[in-house]
């Protein structure tokens, strides 16, 4: 970690980690932004990686912002290694470290023999800060910024992550992910690895089957499966998709299934204005293969019925709110929209 070794970019994840591979250690790594997932996923492997086992209980120490103070993370940054190249120093929750700002003089000039980790989870630093403008200067800082991933992102994330891992998934069971677990990463990784250990020996390929067995997510009545038959005018299937939600409230909220349905019926909208609609695919933020979905369903939906739909959907969003509604159930609501959907 000599000096001029390494010039200051804002860093992406993918160079971040590649360089922790190769045992590459930068003295200071700040990571900040709204998703948490890449800033833990990087400060865990510098915690596990970084020093030998036997090294760890005298050069590796770990804080919390809520807990430490400024001055305590000083302290520990400036001291040197016992019988070590480096000494490890994580400070978690940075966010709530109290005069962050103060941290400046450290990343000044940092000491060589250290890697300070800084996990500033949730929001980004204050660019007005001394801290930001120094570490935006600085030789020997990784500045990562780990942003939330935008919902039509999460399906192509869901395959690389099992790719990575020597695994397959077919499209409409990442995208069936996506729509139920949401774009927490933490919680989409916990249930990508319990899908992997509970896939039969010499099995590499998730389907709708497994994760309807392995997370309860029914295959055939989803939201996904509503918008295709509501995109297919398929009367008798969207009915009894939606007997079953209302069966299943807990698994399948009003306030979701509206959402849902809300983005297909503005991509559909979206599609029937498309100038150029062989770029459906990039101006719908959907993959190639689902275009064609979206052509059939603009086909049996003019632009008029369907923003007649999405006032539809936004007056029983708040008659599920109870606006206009004293009496009726999330069913009973739930078929009377998919009745006017319909006709």
């Amino acid at each position: 970690m000599g000096e001029g070794v390494f010039s200051f970019i804002h860093m992406t994840f993918e160079q971040i980690m590649t360089e922790l591979k190769r045992k590459q250690y930068r003295p200071v790594y700040f990571l900040m932004g709204e998703e948490p997932y890449f800033i833990d996923v990087i400060a865990d492997y510098i915690a596990e990686n970084a020093l030998p086992e036997q090294e760890k209980a005298f050069n590796q120490a770990v804080m919390y912002g809520k807990d430490a103070t400024v001055y305590a993370v000083l302290d520990a940054a400036k001291r040197f290694p016992m019988m070590s190249q480096h000494q490890v120093v994580i400070v978690k929750e940075a966010q709530n470290l109290k005069d962050i700002d103060k941290l400046q003089f450290y990343v000044e000039k940092p000491l060589q023999s250290t890697i300070l980790v800084i996990s500033h989870k949730y929001k980004l630093l204050d660019k007005r800060l001394k801290l930001y403008k120094i570490l935006d200067k600085s030789k020997d800082a990784a500045v990562f910024e780990s942003k939330k991933l935008r919902d039509y992102q999460l399906p192509d994330w869901i395959t690389a992550y099992l790719t990575e891992r020597g695994y397959a998934i077919v499209p409409a069971a990442a995208n069936l992910l996506t729509e139920y677990l949401g774009a927490e990463l933490g919680k989409v990784t916990n249930e990508l690895n319990k899908l992997m250990i509970t896939l039969p020996v010499n099995e590499k390929k998730v389907t709708l089957e497994h994760i309807e067995a392995n997370i309860g997510i029914s295959k055939d009545y989803n939201v996904f499966e509503l918008q295709n038959a509501l995109g297919g005018k398929d009367v008798l299937k969207a009915n009894r998709i939606i007997d079953y939600f209302a069966r299943n409230p807990g698994s399948n909220p009003m306030v979701m299934v509206i959402m849902s349905l809300y983005s297909y019926f503005v991509k559909i909208l979206t599609y029937h204005y498309l100038p150029d609609k062989s770029q459906a695919a990039a101006a719908l933020k959907i993959p190639p293969f689902y275009v064609k979905d979206y052509v059939a369903a603009a086909r049996k939906y003019p632009a008029p019925k369907i923003i007649q739909i999405i006032s539809t959907l936004r007056e029983y969003d708040l008659k599920s709110k109870g606006v206009g509604n004293s009496s009726a159930s999330a069913g009973d609501l739930m078929r009377e929209m998919t009745f006017r959907i319909l006709h």
